[in-house]
């Protein structure tokens, strides 16, 4: 099939993983110790009170290039045992290497996850024949639905269209985190596949709905989530004017949110509300005065407040 001929036929849209995930950032304690019980009463925080769907545990906000492999199992299993039974919890199993990947991706089956997330190879830029033999790599290895995530600007490589409408092919590659910010290329694979494409760029929620992506796995969404189901609703209902509404509203912190590596002011921002979080890993480091202040002003051009 070309691009001059896209099977626009309508699709039942499918939100194999609900409307609004956010990527979850993994609490540490103060001594730089993964946080068990602060990431099941995150999660629980996230899920009861933010209106999310799912979680995804593991992911670069999770700061999972400095968590170990058993790390990342005891997230899992911590975060399915406070919120499996009301919310689906996906895992970022992702890396540059295939075995690894594959590896990852079992011991995240084995720990209860429902999802995996697999991050294109980054740093070693694979030609798309060898994204299109490691994402199958994965998939075939695991009984868990797959979403890919194309994020060119970190990895170094975009899934093409091409490789994406091929992937579509596989039963367990169902989904897409799309932070290309391409609403071109977006609009072209929604309309030749059913893969359900979850934006992820926070700011572009709204403009990806209207080319068919399904919802979203957010950064800001650890404090804007109830407020961004609600935008997506208002969309799904046809209620364009609040959705914009909701859309402007909570630009401020879609975008202020990544002022520096997102990571680093959601944990400052959780800190403020006291909720767990901790301190990040090197080469990260944590939030200046200066950045938490504009943070706080973030927070409250968008109607919300950031306690002192």
């Amino acid at each position: 099939m070309t691009h001059d001929h896209p099977d626009t036929a309508a699709r039942p849209v499918s939100r194999p993983f609900g409307r609004v995930l956010t990527a979850m950032v993994s609490p540490f304690t103060s001594d730089g110790t993964l946080d068990l019980d602060g990431a099941a009463r995150l999660a629980s925080h996230l899920v009861d009170e933010q209106g999310n769907d799912a979680l995804v545990v593991n992911g670069t906000t999770g700061e999972s290039p400095t968590t170990t492999d058993a790390e990342k199992e005891r997230l899992i299993r911590a975060v399915v045992e406070a919120v499996g039974d009301r919310a689906r919890v996906v895992a970022g199993v992702g890396t540059n290497d295939t075995r690894h990947t594959i590896e990852l991706a079992a011991a995240a089956e084995k720990a209860g996850a429902h999802g995996l997330l697999v991050v294109t190879p980054y740093y070693n830029k694979p030609p798309q024949s060898g994204l299109l033999r490691h994402f199958t790599a994965v998939a075939d290895a695991s009984g868990l639905p797959v979403m890919l995530y194309d994020i060119p600007h970190r990895s170094g490589v975009p899934i093409d269209t091409e490789t994406l409408v091929r992937l579509a092919d596989h039963g367990r590659i169902v989904a897409v985190k799309d932070a290309k910010g391409d609403l071109t290329a977006t609009s072209w694979v929604t309309s030749r596949t059913g893969l359900a494409f979850y934006s992820g760029e926070d700011a572009l929620t709204l403009p990806a709905l209207a080319v068919g992506c399904v919802g979203v796995v957010g950064t800001s969404t650890h404090f804007t989530g109830a407020l961004t189901a609600e935008m997506i609703e208002a969309y799904d209902a046809g209620d364009m004017p609040a959705a914009l509404a909701l859309h402007r509203r909570l630009l401020p912190l879609f975008t202020g949110i990544f002022r520096t590596q997102g990571t680093i002011l959601v944990k400052a921002g959780l800190a403020s509300l006291g909720l767990p979080a901790g301190p990040v890993r090197p080469p990260l480091v944590d939030a200046t005065d200066d950045e938490i202040a504009q943070l706080r002003a973030d927070f409250a051009a968008a109607g919300l407040e950031l306690p002192e």
